[in-house]
């Protein structure tokens, strides 16, 4: 049923206007223009998929079109640098087993120039003590029993421990920058932290620095990888890193 209302408004100059409100209970049926009609060449699909011509899409299609025409001449673009076409054929390839059989040669002469430093540091390095001192001092055997390092502490002993796994890895005699020193004094700390957290577990704190730790050695060994890769697979095998 529809119900018609009419209402008067008075504005401040005295106009009178009638408005009508009605209020169905069936749907409103939506309002069309009849004036604009779409192209009668074009079908509902088609229509749909029109889509707004922008300047970067004109852009692009002139674009294309000077490079279709310059084609049409035999002129292209010109090649970035170092460019290397798809089929180009590689010639250098080497086989599966060839590179394992290097990789085992390699292998094998990092470990055997390992074995050698290790030899030349026992046979010429004298004892190492407490406090930095060195066996070739002349002292008393109760003096030399206090400086022992079995009577030192932890501390004392794993610097010692560190001391002389860099002298293994120097590159010169007083090392203390290359990537390899650094990355066995690196280890040297992690593997102290972790025997710290396995007796205690809840000291977040040292875990905290020991992810950081994990963190600047993996830094350190991508460098080396990138640009000594003789001295990465020497620090890596003989470490034991997975990395």
């Amino acid at each position: 049923m529809t119900q018609i209302r009419q209402f008067e408004l008075e504005s401040d100059s005295g106009c009178r206007f009638g408005l009508l409100s009605a209020t169905t209970s069936s749907l409103t049926v939506p309002f069309r223009d009849t004036t604009r009609q779409s192209p009668p060449h074009l079908s509902h699909f088609q229509q749909q998929q029109v889509r707004t011509v922008t300047k970067k899409r004109i852009h692009r299609q002139q674009k294309r079109k000077r490079k279709e025409e310059l084609a049409a001449k035999g002129i292209f673009p010109p090649k970035p640098p170092h460019y290397i076409p798809k089929d180009t054929p590689v010639l250098n390839a080497v086989s599966r087993e060839e590179r394992i059989a290097e990789s085992i040669r390699q292998d094998e002469l990092a470990a055997q120039e390992l074995n050698e430093r290790m030899q030349r540091q026992k046979e010429n390095n004298a004892v190492v003590l407490r406090f930095g001192f060195t066996d070739d001092l002349v002292m008393s055997d109760r003096v030399r029993k206090l400086l022992d390092l079995h009577n030192g502490n932890q501390k004392e002993v794993v610097k010692a421990q560190k001391q002389q796994a860099m002298e293994i890895f120097q590159e010169r005699e007083g090392d203390t920058g290359s990537s390899a020193v650094q990355v066995i004094a690196l280890t040297t700390r992690i593997q102290q932290i972790q025997t710290h957290l396995g007796m205690h577990k809840k000291d977040k704190h040292s875990k905290r620095g020991l992810d950081a730790l994990y963190v600047r050695r993996r830094k350190l060994l991508d460098y080396m990888e990138r640009k000594d890769f003789t001295s990465y697979r020497k620090v890596v095998k003989t470490l034991g890193l997975v990395h």
